[in-house]
């Protein structure tokens, strides 16, 4: 099955699904692919994590930018109890992302399963799909889990 036959089919699934993230990617990489721009797909593949990452991270971060989060609000957050599970989630987050990123490195044909569950969860779950070292993470996880379960009891 060739990448433009694929990259339609992920168009019409976001449409159907109204996700305009997966849309917008299938067309852009269709564009790319149709205006035979093919040897940025490896920069692309590189570097688009990381360009994410710091979209996500400057959105998240305008409201301290915009001053609407003062530091007696910092202070205040971070020495609650929601503000501590904050922190470690933060720390957890971190090291599942690690993981993350070891399995797709020891197992790069995960991505296929990822993706494939990331559109199922933003058509069945109306999920948004931000994280795929996290959804890598959360693999590595259930894979430990299934070997420890299968070692113990099978």
């Amino acid at each position: 099955m060739n990448g433009e036959f694929v990259l339609v089919i992920l168009i019409i699934v976001g449409l159907v699904s109204r996700s305009p993230i997966i849309t917008t990617a299938a067309c852009i990489l269709l564009i790319i692919k149709l205006v035979h721009l093919e040897r940025y797909l490896p920069m692309v593949e590189r570097r688009g994590l990381e360009l994410g990452l710091l979209c996500l991270t400057i959105a998240v971060l305008v409201p301290l930018a915009a001053e609407r989060i003062s530091v007696h609000h910092i202070t205040a957050a971070l020495t609650s109890w929601p503000g501590i599970l904050a922190i470690a989630g933060g720390a957890i987050a971190t090291f599942m992302n690690g993981q993350g990123l070891h399995l797709l490195k020891d197992d790069p044909q995960m991505i296929v399963g990822l993706v494939a569950g990331s559109i199922l969860g933003i058509v069945l779950l109306r999920g948004i799909p931000v994280g795929p070292l996290m959804a890598a993470g959360i693999t590595a996880l259930l894979i430990q889990i299934s070997r420890w379960v299968s070692d113990k009891f099978l």
